[in-house]
């Protein structure tokens, strides 16, 4: 049986155990629920005995409102597992978790007020999960209807290709499952200095960048039996033309694929995924190849 794996909220209700738990009954999927809590317990200098007590209180207290969560928003019948782990950090617990190839997925409410240079664990689960991750707004679009992917189209690199394939396959699965439409789309985006020195023409550029795609659009087609008509493509940056037809169709979910980053370039400089992310109004499904 396939199965997600939901990190509960901190704090607050949260959206991350009711989305996780519908998303998880629509596909059919068993769910194990993890929630977090932790303290420098040693900074308050207590014995080793009454730390332990301490640190089995603060356990028991997260577990029952955890639990009471997961019976408030889980599905008859379902099955949902409960593990409460004390763990500073989330990102390197569940990435370890993920390693095996146990989930299909993990769910999380995301937090965007980070700074571009602070790696919180959002940005660290899109770049180093193994797992695809899908990182639950907190605030919506009213009426949401189509899940709504986004594919790299231009690229003749096999590994990218790939994951195209891959990424537009698990979105017409989840719009099958949610009872919703499947919108895709590309952004075709010019190269700044080109456009800023007016070396190229930017109707003809776009215009080419098109028929160059169609090669790449019939495969995709044929292989998830999509029409050709669905495939849509429009000019800009991708963060924006993604952002924009989001918010024009409603989308409950953007499906798109993620390169993961290491070093500094990765915290400085984050991905088309992690700038997506930043304005937002929906959940976000994260593909790694």
């Amino acid at each position: 049986m396939d199965k997600i794996l939901i990190i509960a909220d901190l704090e607050g209700v949260g959206c991350a155990t009711p989305r996780g738990l519908e998303l998880a009954h629509r596909l059919g999927f068993e769910v194990d629920v993890v929630a977090f809590t932790y303290a420098p317990l040693k900074q308050l200098k207590l014995k080793p005995a009454e730390q332990v007590k301490v640190k089995e209180r603060l356990l028991a207290e997260r577990e029952e409102v955890v639990q009471g969560r997961i019976d408030k928003h889980s599905r008859a019948g379902q099955k949902v597992g409960l593990k409460v782990v004390w763990e500073k950090n989330i990102d390197r617990w569940v990435n370890r978790q993920c390693a095996g190839g146990k989930y299909r997925g993990v769910v999380k409410t995301g937090n965007r007020t980070e700074s571009l240079v602070h790696t919180s664990t959002d940005w660290q689960l899109l770049r180093e999960c193994p797992a695809p991750v899908l990182l639950v707004a907190k605030q919506k679009w009213d009426r949401v209807k189509p899940v709504l992917v986004t594919l790299d189209l231009s690229s003749e690199v096999a590994t990218k290709q790939k994951l195209n394939s891959k990424v537009l396959g698990q979105a017409k699965g989840l719009a099958a499952a949610l009872g919703v439409e499947l919108e895709i789309i590309t952004a075709i985006e010019i190269p700044t200095l080109l456009a800023d020195l007016d070396l190229v023409d930017p109707i003809a550029y776009v215009k080419q960048a098109r028929e160059a795609m169609r090669p790449a659009i019939s495969k995709l087609a044929a292989e998830h039996d999509i029409p050709e008509s669905a495939f849509r493509s429009k000019r800009g940056p991708v963060e924006k033309v993604i952002t924009s037809r989001a918010a024009k169709v409603r989308a409950q979910i953007v499906v798109m694929g993620t390169v993961a980053r290491t070093g500094v370039k990765a915290r400085l400089l984050g991905n088309t995924a992690e700038k997506v992310l930043r304005h937002m109004k929906t959940d976000v499904l994260a593909i790694k190849p």
